[in-house]
């Protein structure tokens, strides 16, 4: 039984799709589809099955993918003793939001590229139900991601982390002068927010909705450090977490503002699919990432 066989098994129940498998995997389609014949030849039992255009895999092929993982995982640890992190090398593709990119993932990135220099990072940034089609088809490795506390079954959970939104403004700003700010007198404010759909954006809007109140920025921008910026020229306020204005406000330049209204929180997530052959690199970016927040 050849290990390249049953990395294709693995990749193909990852991705539910042969096409898909080769293009990841630098194999020709009918390379792919000779692999798995030989491996189901092996066997002596049928592994997938095709129902209209998807992939599934039989009862002997979910009674063999635990097996699988357990073999590639071995040869991996073992390649990892014989090598030094310095030798780890290919790809590693995070799957994050643009506060996380911003705010978190760079000095972890900077660590694991100096411990790991032959590793090659991408990161892909979209909102959250985009991120999570992207980890069921197998084009990212991880996700890391802010939204509220999220399950699937096919999931492994590498860390939840509670992470706390504030109203922010520039420190100069009379709103951030002291004492609980009326919803009413808030919403007279410039609003400056990140677009539609984010996961903490949607939670304010509900809330404040739920008392009767809508929202009318004056810009909607995909990115936070857009945003800070023009809270530091003082030119309105905005709804951000606490770890994108966690540097400014610890250096007396932006403030939270202490608004009559209840509290959001949304969870920092750190997930990896169950059927996915973990690589020493997913393994590194792992360890460090669960050392820079803990």
């Amino acid at each position: 039984m050849e290990i390249r066989n049953l990395v294709t098994f693995v990749r193909i129940a990852e991705t539910q799709n042969f096409s898909r498998t080769a293009e990841q995997l630098g194999y020709s389609q009918s390379a792919v589809t000779m692999q798995i014949k030989q491996l189901e030849g092996e066997l002596h039992m049928q592994l997938f099955e095709r129902i209209g255009r998807r992939i599934k895999l039989t009862e002997a092929g979910e009674r063999l993918l635990p097996y699988a993982l357990d073999i590639l995982g071995t040869v991996r640890r073992a390649e990892d003793i014989a090598r030094g992190p310095a030798q780890i090398s290919g790809r590693l593709r995070i799957g994050t939001c643009e506060s996380l990119v911003i705010s978190i993932l760079p000095p972890v990135l900077m660590k694991l590229t100096e411990q790991c220099p032959l590793v090659e990072i991408s990161t892909h940034t979209a909102r959250v139900p985009e991120l999570i089609q992207l980890l069921h088809q197998n084009d990212v490795d991880l996700l890391f991601f802010l939204d509220q506390k999220t399950y699937f079954p096919e999931w492994i959970k590498v860390s939840e982390r509670p992470e706390k939104i504030f109203f922010v403004a520039s420190a100069g700003n009379p709103l951030a002068q002291g004492g609980q700010i009326p919803l009413e007198r808030l919403l007279q404010e410039p609003m400056y927010l990140t677009e539609k759909g984010i996961s903490y954006r949607y939670a304010m809007e509900q809330a404040l909705a739920a008392k009767g109140y809508a929202l009318h920025p004056v810009w909607e921008v995909g990115h936070t450090d857009v945003i800070t910026r023009m809270l530091l020229q003082d030119k309105g306020v905005s709804f951000l977490p606490e770890y994108v204005v966690r540097p400014y406000v610890e250096a007396g330049q932006l403030a939270v503002l202490n608004v009559a209204c209840e509290e959001i929180m949304m969870w920092s997530q750190l997930v990896y699919h169950r059927n996915k052959d973990v690589t020493p690199q997913m393994n590194r970016f792992i360890q460090l990432m669960l050392e820079h927040i803990s």
